[in-house]
């Protein structure tokens, strides 16, 4: 029988309408007029669209049979796609894309030794890396997890991701009505002072005492506000962990946290392969790794969590604004992890994101059903997407 080889490679450069849009971590801050181009919204850093935006990327052989992946690109989605279609797609060509393992080396080592292991071409990797794990679950008949070498677990368990009001006593009403629809975890997006966030946790607790909750403050402390943040959650107790406390590449100020309280410090979304997380580890510098499986792909994704078992710490895959395409990769790798803690659920993003596939993911704020498909599970609205790519 004569091998199977990768023909063509597609970009789709996705900007879905405002109708849907994304203004930040879960739309916390009150923001009711977004601005019609990229923008910071205080206090948190990074730049953010009033949009989703994100990069689709469809392999198809010469037998004619599609995978599909996706890059977790919120702003600037056509640099990575760029990069696909430049750097990525003369090495795709040809290729038998069964050789998922193999094929990524290859990607990783065209930029290596200029320095870009993460980044941008990290971005354009994943999405082809899982555009690969797709298409080689197709030509086997098997869903991707089993090609990982075996789900751990028909079910994965999520957290409900922010909440998405302007203030205290809004957001607290939130979380009483997810208190009452059965949901247990909740992640707030705070960052806006000890202070204000320690007010902000005991008025969500007051209102839904039954409810576990995790801190996210976006990198926006310093070691000594993060380990006044720390302990006061600490004395709060019920606290699931502290995520992204200091600036991303502050390791030593991460060890040196995570020495100073007893709450686990959960870092990951900004790391995009082994080599980036190793060394945390070593350092007892992370409690909880956070891999967002669109920034890694499923392979890195993978290798982390078992460098993180191996280190006895917990994976709960990090999923933010990536459409349907991504969240079925995280629910794979989810599934294929034997120390998963949970996965995060993002409301509004998944409600949006299932517009691209022809079927939605059953799921929710209750957890996700592993899918059972070839591949990722998951069919692609191939009309769908060619139209919002082309309003772009």
């Amino acid at each position: 029988m004569a091998p199977t080889r990768i023909t063509s490679v597609d970009c789709f450069v996705l900007k879905l309408s405002n109708d849907e849009r994304y203004l930040g971590p879960t739309n916390e801050a009150a923001n009711p007029t977004p601005p019609a181009g990229y923008a910071v919204r205080p206090p948190w850093r990074s730049i953010y669209s009033p949009r989703f935006e994100t990069l689709l990327v469809r392999l198809t052989t010469d037998s004619g049979v599609s995978g599909w992946g996706e890059a977790l690109a919120p702003v600037a989605p056509e640099v990575p796609a760029e990069v696909v279609r430049r750097l990525l797609a003369p090495a795709l060509i040809g290729a038998d894309p069964r050789h998922v393992r193999p094929i990524g080396v290859r990607l990783r080592d065209l930029m290596r030794e200029r320095g870009h292991l993460g980044g941008h071409q990290a971005d354009a990797i994943a999405a082809v890396d899982i555009a690969l794990w797709d298409l080689a679950g197709r030509l086997a008949g098997l869903p991707v997890h089993e090609l990982l070498g075996g789900a751990f677990r028909e079910h994965v368990p999520t957290y409900v991701s922010g909440l998405p009001r302007p203030d205290d006593a809004q957001r607290a009403a939130l979380a009483a009505e997810w208190a009452a629809k059965g949901v247990e975890r909740i992640k707030l997006h705070l960052g806006k002072g000890v202070a204000a966030d320690l007010a902000t946790v005991d008025a969500v607790r007051a209102a839904a005492p039954q409810v576990r909750l995790a801190v996210d403050a976006h990198w926006t402390y310093d070691l000594a506000a993060a380990t006044r943040l720390a302990r006061g959650l600490t004395a709060r107790g019920g606290i699931e962990f502290l995520e992204a406390p200091l600036a991303p590449e502050d390791l030593a100020g991460h060890a040196d946290l995570a020495r100073r309280t007893d709450l686990p410090v959960a870092v990951g979304e900004a790391m995009r392969h082994r080599y980036d997380v190793l060394p945390w580890l070593r350092q007892r510098a992370v409690g909880l790794v956070q891999p967002d499986v669109a920034r890694t792909g499923i392979t890195e994704a993978m290798a982390i969590a078992e460098l993180a078992a191996a280190h006895h710490v917990p994976t709960a895959p990090h999923h933010s604004v990536a459409l349907g395409v991504a969240l079925a990769a995280g629910l794979h790798v989810s599934a294929a992890v034997e120390h998963l803690s949970c996965f995060e659920y993002q409301p509004t993003t998944t409600e949006v994101g299932q517009r691209i596939l022809t079927a939605p993911l059953p799921g929710g704020p209750d957890g996700f059903a592993v899918p059972t498909g070839p591949g990722l599970g998951v069919e692609v609205d191939l009309a769908t997407v060619s139209a919002l790519a082309e309003e772009r």
